[in-house]
């Protein structure tokens, strides 16, 4: 088999044993457990991540817009789908055509989807989105008792609710929240909106209104919070090899990255101290040394912001970044690599010998998460699936 100019390898296996990894720390009885595989599934390849998420035992998938969801369907899964987003007005024909349910946090949104639904004859199935401090998505129920705002709202939310779960042609078969910091060192506020949304969802009940699937816990709920637990939890960087934060790791969850990105070495030139390298002249060698450059740029997710200050593995060992990183390409000095040639493996995250880069480093050197790193790899760069013996 021919090596890519560059390419992002997945590990399947990887991904199967973080999922059983999570599962074995859910709270009991076992939660449904919902592997999020939105962003083509951070970057992994939605499809395959999908499969082997349902292989592994995951009851519902979850994506961000209906265009992920139809994706999927498209590719032959017929497992349950929620949207987390919002879907266009011209697109919910879509969630009847390929059995979509989808997220429902206003009452407008509610009318409308039961509207075509029943014109359709048709059902769509829903899950209620309730916002106890994310301030994203959702209806409103109270302020939090932590915000000192008191009980303003409570009441308009329970009509709304009540009001969508009256409609027709609609099947309402679940509410959620969203933890805004679950994953720091403080749970305060994360128990605080877990308390909101439960006190919520036992409101409702009172009115005459339950739920099969109530949810909450995200990556770091999961592994830290299993009061959020509830009827279903909902995986996402977790299930990809990363713990959220490190507040949220913990020894008894070996969580292993799934994802190497990795390119070629594709040219290689010596070059006096003083040579110049790439746009704006920003970096000129100490000494002479050999410069190589690889296939890879802010083009493919590997960031320009790596210029002067990342590095990438070649033979084993340590290549730094030198000059700004191109569109397309890269040059590192592998003075120190004499062994180093035309088309040797560079590894820009994954592991090489005894040396390892992960999401996590390359977040650090940029200011970010793990999050953004993986979601930001080139749609242009290849996906290859890789078996645990590859």
């Amino acid at each position: 088999m021919h090596p890519e100019l560059i390419q992002a390898e997945i590990d399947l296996e990887a991904i199967g044993h973080n999922i059983q990894q999570l599962r074995s720390v859910l709270a009991s009885p076992s939660p449904r457990f919902m592997a999020v595989v939105k962003a083509n599934a951070y970057g992994h390849g939605a499809v395959s991540v999908a499969n082997k998420a349902i292989e592994t035992g995951a009851d519902m998938l979850g994506v961000a817009r209906v265009e992920e969801a139809i994706a999927l369907r498209k590719a032959g899964i017929s497992h349950p789908i929620l949207i987390f987003g919002a879907t266009p007005i011209h697109r919910i024909p879509d969630l009847i055509d390929f059995d979509l349910t989808q997220s429902v946090g206003t009452f407008l949104l509610a009318d409308m989807l039961s509207s075509q639904a029943a014109a359709a004859c048709k059902s769509i199935a829903i899950h209620v989105k309730v916002d106890t401090g994310m301030g994203r998505l959702g209806v409103l129920p109270a302020p939090s008792r932590i915000s000192g705002l008191g009980k303003l709202l409570g009441g308009t939310a329970l009509r709304e609710v009540e009001s969508i779960c009256h409609l027709p042609g609609l099947e309402v078969e679940g509410i959620y929240t969203h933890f805004a910091n679950a994953d720091d060192p403080d749970l305060d506020f994360a128990k605080d909106q877990l308390d909101r949304f439960l006190d919520f969802v036992q409101a409702l009940k009172r009115r005459g209104m339950e739920f099969a699937i109530r949810h909450a816990a995200n990556s770091a709920a999961i592994l830290r919070f299993p009061e959020s637990h509830l009827d279903m939890v909902r995986a996402g960087i977790s299930m990809y090899g990363y713990y959220p934060s490190e507040a949220t790791r913990r020894p008894d969850v070996d969580l292993r990255p799934a994802l190497s990105f990795k390119s070629r070495i594709v040219h290689i030139k010596t070059v006096p101290a003083e040579f110049s390298i790439s746009y704006g002249r920003t970096y000129k060698t100490p000494a002479p040394t050999r410069i190589a450059t690889i296939a890879a740029g802010y083009a493919d997710g590997f960031s320009r912001s790596l210029s002067s200050r990342g590095h990438v593995l070649i033979q084993g060992q340590i290549a730094p970044i030198v000059g700004r990183v191109c569109m397309d390409l890269t040059m590192v000095d592998i003075g120190r690599i004499p062994e180093a040639g035309i088309n040797d493996e560079v590894v820009l995250i994954g592991r090489q010998g005894d040396r390892q880069i992960t999401a996590d480093d390359l977040a650090r050197l940029q200011n970010t998460i793990s999050y953004e790193i993986l979601t930001s790899i080139g749609q242009r760069v290849p996906r290859i699936v890789r078996s645990a013996s590859c």
